[in-house]
């Protein structure tokens, strides 16, 4: 069994002392009993009450947040052709091509980037990636915005801090919503976007209990429980 840290067991008794926070006390909480030495992600959990396995009950899409995710900034590709091109890179993108791309990444294994967009037209080409971009989540899908004509827009979405959520097997969604030192104002504010976005995408076939169980937690710290009831009213 492997050993509880001080630290991390001095964060957990820290907040024990409640079963439940309602949202703005959670994320202020989280943020003060946070002890790494490096400024730590913060990440909502949500369990949700539905059944992934059943296509009619999936829930998946993106969110801009208000605040970003702070860190490094996403970096971009755009396979596109003609006048796309430059408009990729008047939003700043940060590799624009075609075929030569889609070579590159085939031949060379290549997938120095966070985020890839494509043109409709440009699928064909793209689709033969699949095996390579699909694992690693990388693979431009039209459901979250990344096979568009507008790449402009969509390169300026990512870089404003566009994130992808998507439910995992066993209900959970996992979603960053930014830095420690962002400051408990501006976690709140993303983590109440973020709930927003999940409550719109509310399958219609997702029947009962919704938002069943929500938590925040940053890299290192204890999860810290949310009351879904004012989970929802927040957002």
């Amino acid at each position: 069994m492997s050993r509880i840290g001080k630290k991390f067991a001095a964060a957990r008794d820290a907040v024990a002392a409640k079963p439940q926070y309602a949202l703005p006390e959670a994320v202020a909480a989280v943020a003060k009993v946070a002890f790494a030495k490096f400024d730590e992600t913060v990440e909502v959990a949500v369990r949700l009450g539905v059944d992934p396995k059943h296509a009619d009950q999936m829930v998946r899409g993106t969110v801009i947040l208000p605040h970003g995710l702070g860190g490094k900034a996403k970096t971009v590709l755009v396979v596109a052709s003609g006048e796309k091109l430059k408009e990729a890179q008047d939003a700043g993108a940060d590799h624009v091509g075609a075929e030569e791309l889609a070579k590159k990444i085939q031949d060379e294994q290549w997938l120095d980037f966070d985020t890839a967009i494509a043109t409709p037209d440009m699928m064909g080409v793209v689709g033969r990636l699949g095996k390579i971009l699909g694992p690693r989540g990388l693979m431009p899908n039209p459901k979250v915005g990344t096979v568009t004509f507008d790449v402009g827009k969509a390169v300026r979405e990512v870089k404003a801090g566009k994130v992808e959520f998507r439910v995992e097997k066993a209900g959970i969604v996992h979603v960053a919503i930014g830095k420690r030192s962002f400051g408990a104002e501006r976690l709140i504010e993303n983590a109440q976007t973020l709930l927003a976005s999940l409550l719109r995408a509310k399958p219609a076939a997702a029947k009962g209990n919704y938002m069943q169980s929500v938590a925040v937690a940053t890299t290192m710290g204890p999860g810290i429980r949310i009351d879904p009831a004012t989970a929802r009213a927040a957002a």
